[in-house]
């Protein structure tokens, strides 16, 4: 049993659930797959649904904007890490957007081998949004060397089209032009989408002072936000003009969304991430509704997605929601006991840290090494003594860091409570956490982030780690810094239907109790009167919560 290899398990429901959805050439709605991580969402699209997804007529491109995170990435012999993506070290906005391109750009490329996608429909597409004559006299200009005279005053823009692309055609060299087969038409075509994208590069270094000027003031721009995105957006509206059922039927599956929205921004001439990400999935739903848009998924663990995204964007239903939580504690003692674990360990895991598929899974691996056999050789060691390893290296490695973060931005809150940046409806009477330390001493913030804290791990433990954060209509909870912190740094998940707050796993809630009953147990008197005064007069009680109002 200990050298069985671990096998990747169907889940046919929701299989067929997201083949249903890509079998269409066009859809009116994108994707969202999220769910609490170590359940298995990119296991399940990877290992077992993007093969059948390139057969045929079927073209799927895949964009993981996590790979960029070296430390953290399966790709460079790394794992996934248990916490939020915004705790690793984060990738530029330029790899991103680069990453996005580069893989549109080869679908374009093999709708063009396909005959699907020509230059007149690049240039129609373009023309619809863009105002092109300016932009292609200078491509014109600088493709002859300056020379004004070449360029006639007078030409429509599809004849100064047509002599771009002629300019770019004649100039691009024969390793260059030999990729595609050897007809005029696949050339052209080619030299139509170089031309295309050359026109709107030149577009947006009009904008640079614009969108530096924006950075500096912290301003907002629709427009200079979807100047950002048009190179992607027009690859995407072209792919799906080109779809075609049995002939070309292209797929864009998206795996760490949230990545895109957290990268970091180095050159002021950039817009920052979250209005990028922001721009590109608004256009998405935009072509969706007005003129239907090839299969998108989107792939995220981050809790965002599952409720408050939908409305940041619109309404409740823009997205259609997929949520998995993966196995059942029946399905997983189905599928792993006998081959991977005995009933008596399954009892011990299923209890400790629950049906998880990454912590069976890391259980599994542990048991395969030469510290299992070790402890096991110790007549009075146990299997339990292997998860009380396990759930050691969870605390030191995934929730001890976390909670750090967590205390780190519950200091920056107390820091903008304190300089007037927080609205005072959010610091109204009655609120635990109306009044953080009026200085910005480093020492009094921490002291009050880890009372803010402490106090309302201890009111998820009295609700028993289940708040309903939609039971009374008021979404009080997502107010508190506390819980938006957790749910930042990734070790509480706000799921979509029915609406709770909790862990990601029962290891992980584990790990909180563990964190809670230490730092009570490290409180001096001072600590502990300070703690007491804060349950008593001002603490949090969400017991209220409990209830699962509205779901039957």
């Amino acid at each position: 049993m200990l050298n069985k290899a671990w096998r990747i398990i169907p889940r046919p429901l929701l299989e067929t659930v997201l083949n249903n959805h890509v079998q269409h050439h066009r859809v009116p709605q994108p994707l969202i797959l999220h769910g609490p991580r170590g359940v298995g969402k990119t296991t399940l699209i990877v290992d077992r649904l993007l093969d059948g997804w390139n057969k045929g007529p079927n073209l799927t491109g895949y964009v993981d904007f996590a790979q960029n995170i070296e430390d953290h990435h399966p790709h460079h012999n790394n794992s996934f890490p248990w916490s939020s993506w915004s705790n690793c070290p984060q990738p530029s906005l330029a790899e991103l957007s680069s990453q996005l391109d580069a893989c549109l750009e080869s679908m374009a490329e093999t709708a063009i081998r396909l005959g699907t996608i020509g230059s007149q429909q690049i240039f129609s597409t373009l023309n619809k949004w863009h105002g092109l004559n300016t932009a292609l006299r200078r491509i014109l200009q600088s493709i002859s060397n300056g020379s004004i005279q070449a360029i006639s005053r007078r030409g429509s823009t599809s004849t100064l089209w047509e002599k771009a692309v002629f300019a770019l055609s004649a100039r691009s060299n024969v390793n260059e032009t030999t990729k595609i087969e050897e007809a005029s038409y696949f050339k052209e075509a080619i030299a139509a989408l170089r031309l295309a994208k050359e026109v709107i590069r030149v577009q947006q270094q009009w904008r640079a002072n614009a969108v530096a000027h924006l950075n500096r003031t912290g301003g907002y721009s629709r427009s200079l936000a979807n100047s950002a995105t048009d190179w992607p957006c027009l690859l995407l509206e072209l792919l799906s003009q080109a779809a075609e059922m049995d002939h070309f039927q292209p797929k864009l599956i998206i795996n760490n969304i949230d990545v895109l929205r957290n990268a970091s921004v180095t050159d002021e001439s950039t817009i920052c991430s979250s209005m990028y990400h922001d721009s590109l999935i608004w256009r998405m739903i935009a072509l969706g509704a007005n003129e239907r848009c090839l299969p998108i998924i989107l792939v995220t663990s981050d809790s965002y997605y599952s409720y408050q995204a939908y409305m940041d964007f619109g309404f409740p239903d823009i997205f259609i929601s997929r949520e998995t939580f993966g196995w059942t504690a029946q399905e997983a003692k189905m599928h792993l006991v006998t081959d991977y674990f005995t009933h008596s360990e399954w009892a011990v895991a299923a209890e400790v840290v629950g049906p998880n598929p990454r912590h069976l899974f890391e259980l599994y691996a542990l048991k395969q090494s030469n510290y299992y056999q070790k402890v096991m050789d110790d007549k009075d060691s146990t299997f339990e003594d292997i998860i009380d390893s396990y759930l050691a290296y969870l605390q030191v490695t995934v929730v001890n860091p976390a909670i750090d973060k967590a205390l780190s931005l519950l200091q920056k809150f107390a820091v903008d409570a304190q300089s007037g940046k927080i609205s005072k409806d959010r610091l109204r009477f009655g609120a635990p956490w109306r009044h953080p330390p009026r200085t910005d001493n480093p020492t009094l913030c921490l002291e009050w982030a880890k009372l803010q804290l402490i106090d309302f791990v201890q009111s998820l433990v009295n609700t028993e780690f289940g708040v309903n954060y939609l039971a009374d209509c008021s979404l009080e909870i997502l107010d508190d810094p506390s819980a938006v912190a957790l749910l930042e740094v990734g070790l509480l998940y706000s799921q979509r239907d029915p609406s709770f707050i909790r862990p990601i796993s029962r290891g992980v809630e584990r790990c909180l109790v563990r964190w809670l009953v230490q730092e009570r147990m490290q409180m001096d008197f001072w600590d502990s009167l300070k703690y007491f005064w804060q349950r008593i007069i001002r603490g949090r009680s969400y017991r209220h919560l409990m209830l699962q109002v509205g779901y039957k």
